[in-house]
């Protein structure tokens, strides 16, 4: 059978030979515009005059566009409120869109937005959380608030109380292909757009609102993108508007690409944090009551702000059963870039501020971090598969069911298995022998700190807007036995195309080569979701599912009528096609159907069964099943400088029953990398007047190879979803991200190792060298 089995992503060879064609790989025709945007050069304030005449005058400038000159919306907001594509009077950030230039060429359209002379009244910038606190700029009238149990009861009648705070910084996305779209006009004002998105369907919305036609008149084609982790679900709808707009508008074929500094510079980065929290405990480190304050940094428009710092407050728990919590969220307004959508979109960062708490508590009560984690994680729900259900017993012997407990959100946690995974973990990576010679080492060591972590991860699993959780697909199966497929989710390197491929070659029991992978175009799937929320697999992979076993079972039904058998015992496997006495090939089992008239093609739909949420009251399901992992990072400081290594980490996932092994350890090893990254070198810094100073690969450090642990070991926990999801297996895309959070718990340990065990080390992130040394200096003090 074609899943579970390490298959290459079906378009590895592409990639490394240069061959994958991008979105800028697509040729284009001679007469095509490239586009590129004039951009406020201050963070706030009023336009009071512009000049553009030195822009349209310069060479190879064929039009330069203004709010005022575009046709019909100038909106490209994900979210009920507006964004404008254009600056309307007003500018909000350093880089916000003002003016659009159309040129022969990419450069030459680059060098005219240059020219443009803007005069402002310049306004006084939120900045800073703490800008955005004073002024009183949030998004919502008040707090979100969701409580379980009286956390305020609870820390009152504490024995130990712990109060903290860490800040967390963002993160850009650095996909290796920028924003790119391509229009391309059809006849009777059609268009055609090629786009680096991740969500096509809200391209093709977005898209006809600009041009004021209705959807069924865009096609929106994206074959791959060269990476996303979230920055293409929404960033990339001004793109695409700004190309159909002059499209539409000269006849010709439009183009445009950020540079990397521009993309940098225009597009919104992962939300940056503040988490307070106040904690009680008793004498070991089990907490009885905990109330957190998140603040989250949107940016100056809403974009999908509101659901990050949704799933930032539900994954406030992380593997921790808190009986009495509270959490408040603040959702803060500055004039910086609009913060979007990024890999985990929230989690991690509720997560961090969970680990935190524990990391303090073990501290604070002088244990192990991983004693007190484990003590307070949620009870072990027995296995990956729902138990037996034991024989009815009658009378006082009968076994009474233990109680299941609940998340913040009033969710029944009943796949929790962090408590083996976490003992395999721990035997596997040695932890308890290292801990104890990393101790010993340290206290002989007066330069060089070492430190040690073991995190879990608890993920949530589903898009938190319930509509979202649905997905389409369309199969034809071709005469010769060949088969075409096509749905709705998009390709961005995760290998999500070669998954569903092999979803579809087990359902007809044939070879993966026989199964062709398209570009998702909206055209043939419409009202997609966006590929996100790590639902790529489990809704396309579900839809695909449904389409082929409609084909597959009609044929079955045929067969079974002519050779008068049951069409259950019909069976499909290695090319074959079984049915009673006979067999055939797949090949000539599709003929035959074709010649009687049997229809080849199907589509299929899915719906994520189970979900129920209410996001104001804070109550409900809003997840299908829960994804788990834990890692063990271990790293060490030089104390004189605050350069650090990552030395070892090990990891244990689970992927369910994996669809490709492969693929899901390349999604974990990559996942952790980029979550290390952001929690300890990734640092955006902002200057005084609201300018981005780390707006390219010079200034803003992503982990490298030589990052990347010498020794670095991933294995997948054994075992199946207790739900039915795609052949039981559960989804890699984010979790994995949220590992690399033992890293910075490790720098935290390693940092606790210079002091004499009084002062916590309290380190932000990301925990860059310069933080290393302040939170050194703390504990030696």
């Amino acid at each position: 059978m074609s899943v579970a089995k390490p298959l290459p992503h079906d378009a590895a060879a592409l990639h490394v030979t240069g061959a994958a064609r991008y979105v800028d790989d697509i040729p284009t025709p001679a007469n095509a515009l490239h586009l590129a945007f004039g951009l406020s050069e201050i963070a706030h304030g009023e336009i009071t005059a512009i000049d553009l005449s030195e822009v349209r005058a310069a060479p190879g400038v064929v039009a330069v566009l203004t709010a005022d000159d575009l046709p019909h919306h100038n909106d490209v907001s994900p979210s009920p409120l507006p964004e404008p594509m254009l600056a309307t009077g007003q500018v909000h950030y350093v880089g916000q869109p003002i003016f659009l230039v159309a040129a022969e060429s990419h450069l030459a359209a680059r060098k005219a937005v240059r020219r443009a002379k803007i005069v402002y009244a310049e306004k006084p910038a939120l900045l800073s959380i703490d800008d955005a606190l004073a002024a009183g700029a949030i998004f919502e009238d008040a707090p979100r608030h969701y409580t379980k149990g009286d956390a305020d009861a609870a820390l009152a009648a504490a024995p130990k109380v712990i109060e903290g705070r860490i800040e967390i910084g963002g993160q850009e996305h650095f996909y290796l292909e920028g924003q790119a779209a391509l229009a391309l006009p059809q006849e009777g004002g059609d268009m055609v757009v090629h786009s680096s998105s991740q969500h096509p369907t809200e391209i093709q919305h977005k898209v006809a609102e600009a041009l004021g036609v209705p959807m069924n008149a865009v096609r929106v084609e994206v074959r791959r993108m060269g990476g996303g982790f979230g920055g293409k679900e929404s960033q990339g709808n001004a793109l695409a508007c700004a190309s159909a707009v002059v499209a539409a508008l000269t006849g010709r074929p439009a183009k445009m690409r950020y540079d990397r500094d521009d993309d940098m510079v225009i597009t919104g980065k992962r939300h940056d944090f503040r988490i307070d929290y106040k904690v009680g405990i008793d004498e070991e480190g089990r907490i009885l009551g905990l109330a957190f304050e998140q603040y989250c940094r949107c940016g100056w428009s809403l974009d999908l702000s509101l659901p990050v710092a949704d799933r930032a407050m539900l994954h406030a728990d992380n593997a921790y059963h808190l009986e009495h919590v509270s959490i408040r969220s603040h959702r803060l307004r500055t004039n910086t870039q609009s913060n979007t959508a990024f890999r985990g979109f929230g989690g991690p960062q509720g997560m961090v501020g969970i680990e935190r708490v524990l990391d303090h508590v073990a501290f604070a009560v002088g244990r192990d971090p991983l004693e007190v984690r484990r003590l307070n994680y949620y009870a072990e729900a027995g296995g990956c598969l729902p138990p037996t259900p034991p024989e009815d017993i009658s009378g006082p012997e009968k076994a009474e069911a233990p109680p299941v407990q609940t998340t913040p959100y009033h969710m029944e946690v009943e796949d929790f298995i962090l408590h083996g995974l976490t003992d395999r973990l721990a035997e596997t990576a040695d932890y308890g022998v290292r801990r104890a010679e990393i101790r010993a080492w340290n206290s002989e060591s007066p330069i060089l700190k070492r430190g040690i972590a073991l995190t879990p991860v608890k993920f949530g699993i589903s898009f938190t807007l319930t509509h979202l959780n649905q997905a389409g697909a369309l199969v034809h199966v071709y005469t010769d036995g060949s088969i075409h497929m096509n749905h709705g989710g998009t390709e961005m390197g995760q290998g999500l195309f070669q998954k569903v491929a092999q979803v579809a070659a087990a359902r007809f029991g044939v070879d993966i080569g026989a199964v062709k992978i398209t570009a998702t175009d909206t055209g043939k799937v419409p009202n997609t979701s966006a590929t996100a929320a790590s639902s790529g697999s489990d809704l396309n992979g579900m839809a695909v599912q449904a389409a082929c076993d409609t084909i597959r079972d009609r044929i079955a039904a045929f067969l079974a009528e002519e050779h008068q058998a049951d069409p259950a015992t019909v069976r499909f496997a290695d090319g074959l096609v079984h049915v009673g006495g006979a067999t055939y090939g797949f090949a000539e089992a599709v003929q035959k159907a074709y010649m009687a008239r049997i229809s080849l093609s199907a589509t299929g739909f899915y719906k994520t069964p189970k979900i129920v949420w209410d996001r104001i009251k804070g109550t409900g399901r809003p997840f299908f099943y829960f994804a788990y992992g834990a890692a063990v990072t271990e790293v060490v400081v030089d104390t004189l400088t605050g350069e650090n290594r990552i030395l070892r980490t090990d990891i244990l996932h689970d992927c369910g029953a994996s669809l490709n092994p492969a693929l899901d350890i390349g999604q974990i090893e990559g996942g952790y990398v980029q979550g290390a990254g952001w929690l300890t070198t990734e640092e955006l810094v902002w200057d005084d007047r609201g300018r981005l100073r780390t707006h390219a690969p010079a200034t803003y450090k992503i982990p490298a190879t030589g990052d990347t642990p010498p020794v670095f070991n991933v294995a997948l926990w054994e075992g199946e979803n207790r739900e039915e999801t795609v052949y039981r297996s559960k989804a890699v895309g984010e979790p994995p991200l949220m590992l690399g959070i033992s890293a910075l718990m490790a720098l935290s340990d390693a940092v606790a190792a210079c002091g004499d065990g009084t002062v916590y080390p309290a380190l932000d992130a990301p925990a860059t060298p310069e933080r290393l040394l302040w939170a050194i200096e703390r504990v030696r003090a």
